[in-house]
């Protein structure tokens, strides 16, 4: 399946690409919009970030088949100062953030990202992070997990769930996005899960948010 970025045109029209400008993609992905800006700034440099190294050894060969002036960055572009300040750039013409997970991340079951597979609870955009989402499943307390059920998904079940959660690992762990599915639906009132809607939504954003 082939991805397609979003808004590709209308986001390099306004970024108004200069032919020897500095340009930061916080946002690599597959590399659809840093391919362009790439294309557009031949004298100039790209920096693209990105906390999926999926999405860098995807990307790279795409960008280098167009030239070699862009800098590729493991980090999150939280870091984006320190690490343009480490490479010596003081100013730059233009930066582009495509915040969200992509849809790549969403359409690889091993991930473990979507309801939509059965697979391992991960959720990690950097899989070289300790935290993924069967430790917070798994090991949050009840308080922690209503916490974030709260703050992050905006559930108003948030207690109840994190409640069966906890109620549920004592007798073996949550290991998997269906069996995840399964607690919150054991969670929730039948009027609710006659509601339109995936049962899990908010709780899922909230683990990956986490």
């Amino acid at each position: 399946m082939k991805h397609v970025s979003i808004l590709l045109d209308e986001s390099i029209d306004m970024l108004n690409i200069k032919n020897d400008g500095i340009y930061v993609d916080c946002t690599l992905g597959r590399g659809g919009h840093s391919e362009q800006i790439l294309k557009r700034c031949p004298q100039g440099h790209l920096y693209a970030f990105d906390l999926d190294q999926n999405a860098i050894e995807e990307s790279r060969p795409r960008l280098e088949a167009i030239s070699d002036n862009f800098t590729l960055v493991h980090e999150p572009f939280e870091n984006l100062a320190s690490v343009l300040d480490r490479y010596g750039v003081d100013q730059v013409d233009g930066i582009l953030m495509d915040l969200g997970v992509s849809s790549p991340q969403f359409d690889d079951a091993s991930r473990g990202f979507s309801y939509r597979f059965d697979a391992r609870l991960d959720m990690r955009m950097n899989q070289e992070a300790d935290l993924d989402a069967w430790k917070v499943v798994n090991t949050y307390s009840q308080e922690e997990l209503t916490r974030i059920f709260r703050e992050y998904g905006e559930d108003p079940f948030a207690s109840k769930i994190a409640r069966k959660i906890c109620e549920i690992r004592t007798e073996k762990p949550i290991n998997t996005t269906f069996e995840l599915v399964d607690v919150i639906r054991s969670a929730l009132p039948p009027a609710v899960l006659r509601k339109k809607g995936h049962p899990a939504k908010q709780i899922f954003q909230a683990l990956r948010i986490e």
